[in-house]
């Protein structure tokens, strides 16, 4: 993107011959000021990408949400976009890359994925209950969090509620003393791990459902979550809105739920249905070629305009966005938004065909390989993996789901055990004085490499410590200044000439692309297409430990 900095402009010229003595000083001086008039010429009658004269006045700070004015034109909107940035906890959300979703309750036992909340509570009866085994197997696959479906559509309760008797405290499983909730959120903390939970406002045992006296009756359920379990990581909510056992749908007030829970659990991520992370789109471990997390924030001008003046929060406007599409992010879509908001993706997937566990599907369990090329397609692609692990009958992670969570596990760690960029030489088309390339090689997770400003294209060739076999690059952006980059690609040295080997459109935060096996002593990254001035935090080339397609 091309444009003109009218307060910092620098002339920049090519090397030239120094011509000693008056006539050589004389020549320079005149060089000097014909660029000089020329670049103000330019600035007089070429129109700069940004036409608004407030741009170069009053500098737009990184937010999270940008505001977009009438009169912005298109090089503006764009801009803005590239200012856009996550808050402290939606980064360290990303940052976990994995998540656990553990769906456990009477469906295990019924062998249905939808209950019908007509189900007796005696059902639930776990044999040998152990969360501290879902805890380290989940730890040594890698995982962060988990995320337990603590009232799932049929409406039984995995903890004594006080709000309904459909729930463990009726059950003949510990005499009624059992609370599931409290013994995986106690062994999370064991393990090193956060606890986070699903609640379902779809509620088909409940009888108030669909009246205004069954939203009070859900922050009741959710008042009780979030204050007796100690610190929640994640709240999930999903979209679903059936009918209750009255045959009648319920009107959600989500703006009431985000409250309570920024009241009593503030550093939590409201998620899918929720202002801080989206839904992916897709429950097949997939996400977009292209994923953006800067968006455009769909809502009614007068909420925009309450956001804007501060007169009421996000959390207070917002309302659930359909982010299904196939393009949610791109130029095309930002420049008719009146504001844009940092909205990352979560791709959620089952290890199994069901949510639930079935034993009829033990030997469906998802292939180590499968996995491993869900990761790519996932966190790969600038989102958070929620992989669905369901306890079964006993109340333990089955079997044949541990084998393939460990055996993906060593899959990761053999592709990612050697970084064969890690010790290059590298030679930037240019770089910002205080981001030097050289941040793309280095463990400082504070350092990115920058071009300087202003130029439309960037590249950085890595000269290997010697010829290496590789077929994955690893890329990642700054977020923390942005998602900017639109189209990268990948070049190698070969026979005298260099050789596209990938291409791909987003960064964000990890973007994982793979490739035919190639070798190679040099590799050149361009970046072909950007919003604003890149950041980039990493560059790493790796072997597959077994080919994805």
């Amino acid at each position: 993107m091309k444009y003109l900095d009218i307060q910092n402009l620098k002339v920049k010229t090519n090397p030239v011959r120094y011509y000693p003595g008056f006539p050589g000083k004389l020549i320079i001086f005149l060089l000097v000021v014909l660029s000089g008039s020329f670049l103000f010429l330019c600035s007089c009658h070429k129109k700069s990408s940004f036409s608004s004269d407030k741009l170069l006045k009053e500098p737009i700070r990184y937010d999270r949400v940008q505001f977009i004015d009438p009169d912005d034109d298109e090089q503006t909107v764009i801009f803005k976009a590239a200012q856009v940035t996550p808050d402290q906890h939606q980064l360290a959300w990303q940052q976990k890359e994995l998540m656990a979703f553990i769906h456990f309750g009477i469906n295990t036992f019924t062998d249905r994925e939808h209950g019908l909340g007509t189900e007796s509570p005696d059902l639930f009866y776990p044999t040998s209950f152990n969360p501290r085994q879902w805890t380290r197997v989940l730890k040594e696959a890698g995982f962060k969090t988990i995320i337990l479906t603590a009232k799932h559509h049929d409406g039984f309760c995995l903890w004594p509620t006080r709000t309904t008797d459909h729930s463990v405290k009726k059950s003949k499983w510990l005499n009624g003393r059992g609370d599931v909730v409290r013994e995986v959120a106690k062994a999370c903390s064991e393990e090193g791990l956060e606890f986070g939970f699903y609640l379902s406002p779809w509620d088909t045992h409940e009888k108030s459902y669909g009246s205004e006296a069954y939203n009070d009756f859900f922050r009741r359920q959710l008042k009780e979550l979030l204050t007796d379990y100690g610190p929640i990581s994640e709240v999930w909510f999903d979209g679903y809105c059936g009918e209750g056992p009255n045959g009648r749908r319920q009107v959600y007030d989500w703006n009431s739920y985000y409250k309570l829970i920024r009241k009593l659990q503030p550093a939590a991520t409201i998620a899918i249905m929720g202002p801080d992370v989206r839904w992916v789109g897709n429950e097949d471990g997939l996400a977009r070629e292209t994923e953006w997390s800067v968006l455009p924030l769909n809502l009614p001008e007068a909420s925009i305009s309450a956001l804007r003046k501060k007169v009421l929060n996000l959390d207070s406007v917002f309302q659930p966005q359909d982010m299904m599409g196939p393009d949610l992010g791109s130029q095309e879509k930002l420049v008719r938004a009146r504001a844009l908001f940092w909205y990352p993706a979560e791709v959620d997937v089952s290890i199994r065909p069901g949510w639930f566990y079935h034993q009829s599907q033990d030997q469906q369990v998802k292939k180590p390989e499968e996995l491993f090329r869900i990761y790519f397609q996932s966190v790969g692609r600038n989102s958070m993996l929620l992989l669905n692990i369901p306890p079964d009958r006993r109340g333990l992670i089955n079997e044949n789901d541990a084998r393939a969570l460990k055996e993906w596990k060593k899959l990761l760690d053999l592709t990612f055990k050697k970084d064969l960029a890690l010790r290059a030489r590298l030679i930037a088309s240019s770089e910002h004085k205080k981001h030097p390339a050289s941040a793309l090689i280095t463990p400082q997770d504070h350092d990115s490499w920058a071009p300087e400003d202003k130029q439309n294209k960037a590249s950085v060739e890595f000269f290997l410590e010697k010829s290496a076999t590789f077929n994955c690059a690893e890329l990642k952006e700054d977020v923390l200044k942005g998602q900017r980059v639109e189209e990268f690609s990948l070049e190698i040295w070969s026979k005298g000439t260099w050789k596209e080997v990938a291409s791909g459109t987003t960064i964000g935060y990890k973007r994982l692309i793979t490739f035919p096996t190639v070798t190679a002593d040099r590799v050149r990254l361009n970046l072909n297409k950007y919003r604003a001035t890149p950041y980039l935090k990493k560059f790493g080339l790796y072997k597959l430990a077994v080919n994805i397609g």
